[in-house]
């Protein structure tokens, strides 16, 4: 005869968590933007467009907007598959925005054990040097920007 096993309270914690998409309030203001703005990178993709100029003017700055793309780009270089991204509109993250959002949050700190952390066996190691410094240029151009 076999027993079955009853999940704890926190194991179904834990489960439920795991369930439940993070909420883009969850994220620090500049790792917010930046997502709301590779959101709008890829709508102008698909509809072949160049998005600088409407970022620039909802990031209020061409150097942040510049920036933004440049990470973009470098994420989709480096990520090892295609990035799954929410409706602009969505306040729900995709597990790759999640990533980011941790990513970009950690280089904010200046924390680079816990941006290494966020990323670890999704990103090969020798790619994230070009990651590191492509989320802090975005990060000295929000801060000038303001």
């Amino acid at each position: 005869m076999t027993q079955q096993h009853t999940p704890s309270a926190h194991s179904s914690s834990i489960v439920a968590q795991l369930a439940e998409p993070p909420r883009i309030a969850s994220i620090g203001p500049i790792a917010a933007r930046f997502l709301y703005s590779l959101r709008l990178i890829a709508l102008h993709e698909r509809a072949r467009r160049d998005p600088v100029p409407e970022l620039a003017v909802r990031l209020g700055s061409v150097e942040t907007a510049a920036k933004s793309l440049t990470l973009a780009h470098t994420i989709g270089s480096v990520w090892p598959e295609n990035i799954q991204v929410s409706r602009f509109c969505c306040q729900l993250l995709t597990h790759d925005e999640a990533s980011i959002g941790a990513m970009i949050d950690a280089a904010g700190a200046q924390d680079r054990t816990a941006f290494e952390g966020s990323i670890e066996g999704l990103i090969r190691p020798d790619r994230l040097h070009r990651l590191w410094d492509a989320v802090l240029a975005l990060i000295a151009a929000e801060h000038r920007a303001t």
